[in-house]
């Protein structure tokens, strides 16, 4: 059985969410935001007051990168947390004003750059792509 790396989804995935994640990087880098950091200031911006294991949960990242993310935003000065009012272990995150600030610069710079990397495609074909993605991610158990 032959198995060529360049037509294995897996592979065109993973190459495609580099060159993505490099892009992002790069028209981020002025703003001092890297693409994790950029998923972590979304989720909030969506949800605040979540706890770091909801929020790694959300960004399909394990605790301790999360923490370590966490820790890099508050130190810009882009997040605070705040002890849970209910479990005294725990702690929420809540977004400072620069944080919620950047949502105006940063999303339609993200918008700018998926429209770019789908030039071409139609509308349903990428919606359509989505959804396959969402089942591949889906069917892996």
């Amino acid at each position: 059985m032959e198995f060529k790396l360049n037509d294995s989804l897996g592979f065109i995935l993973n190459k495609t969410n580099t060159k993505l994640k490099n892009k992002l990087f790069q028209r981020f880098n002025e703003y001092n935001v890297t693409p994790e950091q950029w998923s972590v200031l979304n989720c909030l911006w969506s949800q605040e007051g979540i706890t770091p294991k909801e929020l790694a949960d959300l960004i399909y990242k394990d605790k301790p990168n999360t923490n370590r993310i966490l820790e890099k935003l508050e130190t810009k000065e882009l997040i605070n947390r705040k002890p849970h009012p209910i479990d005294k272990r725990a702690y929420q995150i809540f977004l400072t004003n620069r944080g919620w600030a950047l949502k105006e610069e940063l999303v339609p710079i993200a918008i700018d750059l998926l429209e770019e990397a789908t030039l071409g495609i139609e509308k349903h074909k990428v919606e359509e792509m989505i959804k396959l993605l969402n089942q591949v991610f889906n069917n892996i158990k």
